[in-house]
């Protein structure tokens, strides 16, 4: 059963409700975090927020949260310190959570001109669901009733944020095998699949692996091109991609990769993504 893996770690569900599904250009309405801390105390957060714009009424019949629900309520701005304290460092879970709720989440904060909190993990159970090859649908109402978890009010950011953590508990028990590594490595495979590592028996190790460069500091695997050096050593250049860019800018300088062509091979390869 996987929750060992979260001992002393402070662990929440994570859920939006928004004014449509644009990562980009759509805000947040509710957020709900829930889960507890580092030494097992309680934590709901769960806020409504003004998004500045009119509600569409078809967002409005999903969630059930109006203009006037809204309309005492202070902006993204008033939460966004508060809910970046939560988040920092934390072991985040949710239902496509990595893809839709952390890049509306990202957003926000770029309009704000702040640096988005960085969980330590993302347990996506979407994610997980897919790469265990659970049947369709794999949408969290589904998923629920596919695993005997009541979810009521759904499509309220506190009760599928509820959902989503018991989903995980439910994955991990009865897919222990799978769950039985670090969040780190849970999350890579659930993202990935399994990542070759020097540290492990999973198969060849880095430098086993042919190189994009001339000094070996990018490699592939299985069509994938990984990372063989530095802080995010062993993992793949769409995950580092996604959750640190400013770390892929540099490393598509003349400091990071020094090798020209092979600088043009990975921007190839990261635009196809």
């Amino acid at each position: 059963m996987a929750p060992d893996v979260f001992d002393g770690e402070r662990v929440l569900a994570f859920d939006l409700e928004t004014t449509g599904v644009s990562t980009q250009y759509d805000r947040i309405v509710q957020l709900a975090l829930i889960g507890a801390d580092a030494e097992g105390g309680a934590i709901h957060y769960e806020e409504l927020v003004n998004p500045r714009r009119p509600i569409p009424a078809g967002a409005s019949r999903v969630h059930g949260i109006y203009d006037h629900d809204v309309r005492s309520k202070g902006g993204f701005s008033t939460v966004a310190d508060a809910v970046a304290e939560l988040i920092e460092g934390a072991i985040i879970v949710g239902h496509n959570v990595r893809k839709f709720d952390m890049a509306m989440l990202e957003s926000e904060y770029l309009r704000l001109g702040k640096r988005a909190p960085k969980p330590k993990a993302i347990m996506d159970t979407y994610e997980l669901v897919r790469r265990l090859k659970i049947g369709r649908p794999h949408g969290l109402g589904a998923q629920c009733t596919r695993h005997g978890i009541a979810l009521k009010d759904a499509h309220t950011a506190a009760a599928d944020a509820a959902a989503s953590l018991l989903l995980f508990w439910k994955l991990s028990i009865d897919h222990a095998p799978s769950f039985r590594k670090s969040v780190e490595e849970i999350e890579r495979w659930a993202v990935h699949g399994n990542v070759s590592s020097d540290s492990s028996d999973l198969g060849r190790g880095l430098t086993d692996l042919e190189p994009v460069d001339k000094l070996g500091k990018i490699r592939i695997d299985d069509g994938h091109m990984v990372l063989a050096f530095g802080r995010n050593k062993g993992r793949h250049l769409s995950e580092v991609q996604f959750e640190d860019p400013r770390y892929i800018q540099w490393l598509l300088s003349p400091k990071g990769i020094e090798d020209e062509e092979a600088r043009e091979r990975v921007k190839a390869y990261l635009a196809a993504l």
